[in-house]
């Protein structure tokens, strides 16, 4: 068993895949399929497929690697050889998702496309409606006219104060000491990590699922497919998106620090 551990290449050549050569050394160390699930945490379905190489089923090529990359770390072989065995065999199966989309797009039948004019018919319906609300509402709604001279006496006895009316305190931004709390939008697969690329987290979050970032830990970072699929605040207070939606991102520092830095709240974010 050791022999065929240490040399991975060998074994994933004999093989065939990737695969193969998990399914194998997994049998060689007499570990279910459950026990890697355990371990790792990746759903057994993934898992299945990834022995398989059913690539298809698996999420973008970047979960597909790092998810080999920890099931070989549950077995304790050479990750990042494994994860470079997959790239060339990813390369090798391009995955056509969206060709296939293309492949399957069929013009529609004319028999089914409505006529033109109920389109229009429909159209008109609804211009009518909008014209008579905005009728209704101007006449149900419409305001009283003001009274000049109680304006004008408004405006005097707001010069004769000469006080500005006072403004609302600022809300105070996140503390650099705060608490980091990633919460799932939706089903998303993340990795935190360290700077010495120590894994902190991997996993595939579940919606309302919470994960507190250690505040002891040496400039966090975190690898994620989808940032918009995660919240992301600090002592309570939201802060901007870790990256552009349906973008992966990798090495984005998460402590307080490096989240405020980035231009924290909410607000701005929104701005």
């Amino acid at each position: 068993m050791e022999d065929e551990q240490a040399q991975p290449e060998d074994t994933a050549a004999a093989y065939g895949t990737v695969g193969e050569m998990l399914h194998h050394q997994r049998e060689l160390q007499s570990l279910s399929l459950s026990d890697i699930a355990e371990q790792t945490r990746i759903p057994m379905r993934h898992l299945k497929a990834l022995e398989a190489s059913d690539h298809d089923a698996l999420p973008a090529s970047t979960y597909e690697i790092g998810f080999a990359k920890s099931y070989a770390r549950a077995l304790g072989i050479d990750e990042d050889h494994v994860a470079q065995q997959l790239r060339e065999e990813i390369g090798q199966q391009p995955r056509p998702d969206r060709t296939r989309e293309q492949d399957n797009f069929k013009p529609a039948d004319p028999a089914r496309t409505p006529p033109r004019m109920l389109g229009w018919t429909a159209a008109l319906i609804g211009l009518i409606l909008v014209a008579g609300y905005g009728i209704w509402r101007g006449f149900f709604w419409t305001s009283e006219p003001a009274d000049p001279y109680l304006q004008a006496r408004q405006a005097a006895v707001q010069s004769d104060q000469g006080m500005p009316a006072a403004k609302a305190p600022a809300a105070a931004g996140p503390s650099a000491d705060g608490q980091v709390v990633l919460t799932a939008n939706k089903d998303v697969w993340v990795r935190v990590y360290d700077a010495a690329n120590e894994t902190l987290l991997i996993k595939t979050m579940r919606p309302g699922e919470r994960y507190e970032v250690p505040r002891q830990a040496n400039n966090p970072m975190i690898n994620v497919g989808r940032p918009e699929a995660l919240t992301v605040t600090v002592g309570g207070q939201q802060v901007a998106p870790l990256g552009p939606p349906e973008r992966a991102v990798k090495d984005i520092g998460i402590s307080a620090g490096a989240l405020i830095a980035r231009g924290g709240g909410a607000a701005d974010t929104a701005t």
